[in-house]
């Protein structure tokens, strides 16, 4: 048997039970709180606005913000985020199940590769791995496009791999064609991307590990048919519709973002080597090992018996170099790395679990037992010590969750080495996955008692008082939250953030975008202003005599003021 092949298992190995239990007990973890805070401003307010304008206006061809035409990504996010407000409402809870639900697909379809590649044991532990490591956690909730984009993206690859191992016949067809659909929707989730950076890594292992006799048949013509379907339509219509979409999508938007700092989102090469490491705990300190055994063989085994080993790591590894290359640089964009490290996560572990053999254990579980106490100390320090976070109440505030959190890391780590040396491997892995949910789910508990930069109360507050005929501002300065718990169009004053009004020819013509002359001009006339303003550009206003003003609403970071009591 080859090193990729799944070890004998029995015939009625609960595939069913297994995807039922790990679908509730991460259900449970990823949804834990999960609408309780509002959401960040500005990127999980703008991909809920932009859902929300959708279904406000019935087009869901042209993506608006603030009633402004916004082409920086397709649309699939925003149809989902759309159906969800449509069933659920407008709500923080349904806007966060999008990345949650991706989240778990992601878990649920590692567990399925795992298991197909390595056997039952491994995709338990591959499912276990990833839903447990802190960045995969941390962005299933957070709406952003990638974990969808991620998910997507694996999904194809994941596909592309079981399909090469099967012969002619209809799995084998089904698995190419879940590949080809999946890469249309990973291009409908976040542009280009979807297509080109899967295509490249099944490219690079057919030709690097001389793969090529495994490839056929791929059914082509009827793929890329499903393809097309799927991914040509919204880009066909939003061209017809919007004639100055296709630069900014494809040149501005992704040529320009990879090859320059036009985005201002530069960082060092090295970037995300550290973002990797910190964000796989409480897996960090299996990586090596990991790597080092499961790629063993050199260039023989690569392209022989251990190719779909290779496969996940140049999946990882490709995608890890193309994102350090790239100008533009931001923590989520690797997350489509951890699918494939979860999966020789898994087979590694399963291995070691056959063969109960804890030292192989020894060092990974010591590295995690060190940075859990680390990480542990610094919490209760930063929980007790007055003037380690700032402003005081902040700190008082998660104080009481900060504590337990803490307490679970040390215990966990002890527990883990522990585990180890005294009763065997499946309790010492059990304690690290436990740790590392017991952990998340006090940290998820205490995310609404951190003070947030947020305008909910002031929109709350506006909406409930405001006239026909009034207008609202943004003053130097634009709310994306403002705007989705309002479910109202504001106006701004010098002041375009990431609103692309100069390629909307409407957004001028609207009369909401002012400058600081033509703002005064208003504030004197009979109409009335609501205007909201960070502190610190507010108080230049106050301070002048001149400008008379009413203080009707503040938040720590936001005043709410208008022309009229």
């Amino acid at each position: 048997m080859s090193i990729d092949a799944p070890p004998t298992e029995p015939a009625s190995a609960p595939w069913g039970r297994d995807l039922l239990v790990l679908a509730v007990l991460f259900a449970v973890l990823l949804g834990l709180q999960l609408g309780s805070a509002p959401l960040a401003n500005p990127d999980e307010s703008r991909y809920a606005e932009i859902p929300r304008e959708m279904v406000a206006t019935g087009d869901w061809v042209t993506p608006r913000l603030n009633g402004v035409v916004y082409f920086e990504k397709p649309p699939l996010v925003y149809w989902v985020g759309a159906v969800l407000q449509e069933v659920f409402g407008a709500n923080d809870w349904a806007m966060r199940a999008i990345p949650a639900g991706f989240g778990l697909a992601g878990i649920l379809l590692t567990y399925a590769a795992a298991r197909r590649l390595h056997g039952r044991t491994a995709g338990l532990l591959a499912a276990g791995g990833l839903g447990t490591s802190l960045l995969f956690f941390a962005l299933s909730r957070v709406l952003l496009l990638d974990m969808p984009v991620a998910v997507l993206m694996s999904a194809t690859l994941f596909c592309f791999l079981l399909g090469v191992r099967e012969a002619p016949g209809a799995r084998r067809r089904w698995l190419f064609y879940g590949l080809y659909a999946s890469a249309a929707l990973a291009t409908l989730a976040k542009g280009l991307i979807g297509f080109l950076l899967t295509g490249a890594v099944m490219f690079l292992w057919l030709l690097v590990f001389n793969q090529w006799r495994r490839l056929l048949p791929l059914y082509l013509p009827t793929g890329l048919l499903l393809f097309a379907a799927i991914a040509v339509p919204w880009h066909v219509l939003a061209a017809q519709r919007n004639p100055q979409w296709a630069q900014f999508y494809f040149v501005h938007e992704h040529w320009e973002r990879f090859t320059t700092t036009a985005h201002g989102r530069a960082e060092p090469w090295w970037y995300f080597g550290p973002v990797l490491l910190a964000g796989f705990f409480p897996w960090t300190g299996f990586l090596w090992p990991v790597l080092r055994e499961r790629l063993k063989g050199g260039w023989t085994a690569a392209r022989g018996a251990n190719a779909d080993a290779w496969f996940l790591a140049l999946w990882a590894g490709f995608i890890l170099l193309f994102f350090s290359k790239s100008q533009s640089k931001l923590i989520p964009y690797i997350l489509p790395v951890f699918p494939p490290l979860a999966v020789l996560l898994g087979a590694w572990l399963a291995g070691i679990v056959a063969g109960q053999s804890t030292e192989r254990l020894r060092w990974p579980l010591r590295i995690f037992g060190f940075f859990a106490g680390i990480l542990g100390a610094a919490l209760l320090i930063a929980a007790l010590r007055p003037g380690t976070i700032r402003p005081e109440e902040i700190r008082l505030a998660v104080r009481d969750n900060a504590i337990p959190g803490a307490v679970i890391l040390i215990t966990g780590g002890v527990a883990s080495v522990w585990f180890s040396r005294n009763r065997g491997v499946r309790e010492a892995l059990a304690a690290v996955a436990v740790t590392a949910a017991g952990f998340y789910a006090a940290v998820a508990t205490a995310q609404d008692d951190f003070a947030r930069s947020d305008t909910r109360s002031l929109a709350a507050y506006t909406m409930a008082r405001i006239q026909p005929g009034d207008r609202i501002y943004h003053y130097r300065g634009f709310f994306h939250d403002f705007v989705f718990y309002a479910r109202r169009e504001v106006g701004t004053v010098a002041w375009k953030d990431e609103l692309e009004i100069d390629i909307d020819p409407a957004a001028p013509a609207s009369g909401r975008f002012v400058d600081e002359p033509e703002f005064r001009r208003q504030w004197a006339g009979p109409q009335r202003l609501w205007v909201v303003a960070r502190r610190e550009e507010a108080e230049p206003l106050f301070r002048d005599a001149s400008f008379q003003f009413q203080l009707l609403a503040e938040t720590r970071n936001h005043v709410l003021f208008s022309n009229r009591p």
